[in-house]
């Protein structure tokens, strides 16, 4: 277990340099999002995946947003940028990719067959996959911006 778990938050921490090399940050910022979505990514690892909590995909995104958003206040006055430039490349590789194609690959089946109960089968997939990815997003952004609203002083502060 606690190899799979570096391994999740290498290659999150990996893919976050990725996604924060597009939005050019500062330099400094680098590691900063490395480390957050190291963490972030390897607690949703651990909060579905583990024997003991086996959390939902929904609400471990949740708290591992949450997670980040406090990392990203509290390191934002260190790495000295906004929160927001250190938490966004770090939720990036949390995004539902799986469920964004399972979605589109059942609208398109749908669409594709005419008989009832294929149709329906399609459309439960629609909707199951469709609803999951909404939900993720949503509570990522939830999630990271409700740190930033309870410590608006903190947070506002690492740009002076």
């Amino acid at each position: 277990m606690i190899i799979a778990l570096l391994q999740d938050g290498i290659f999150a921490a990996i893919a976050a340099i990725g996604f924060a090399s597009i939005s050019n940050p500062p330099k400094r910022a680098y590691l900063y999002c490395a480390i957050i979505a190291a963490v972030g990514h390897a607690l949703r690892y651990l909060l579905m995946n583990n024997s003991i909590c086996q959390i939902h995909i929904i609400l471990a995104s949740f708290i591992a947003a949450f997670v980040i958003g406090l990392m990203a206040v509290y390191l934002a006055s260190h790495a000295k940028c906004p929160a927001e430039t250190c938490f966004f490349p770090a939720l990036l590789p949390m995004i539902p990719g799986i469920y964004a194609y399972h979605t589109i690959e059942a609208l398109l089946l749908c669409l594709y067959h005419s008989k009832e109960e294929a149709f329906n089968h399609y459309f439960y997939l629609l909707s199951y996959n469709g609803l999951t990815c909404l939900f993720i997003i949503l509570g990522m952004v939830i999630g990271a911006t409700i740190p930033i609203f309870l410590f608006k002083n903190t947070s506002f502060q690492a740009t002076r």
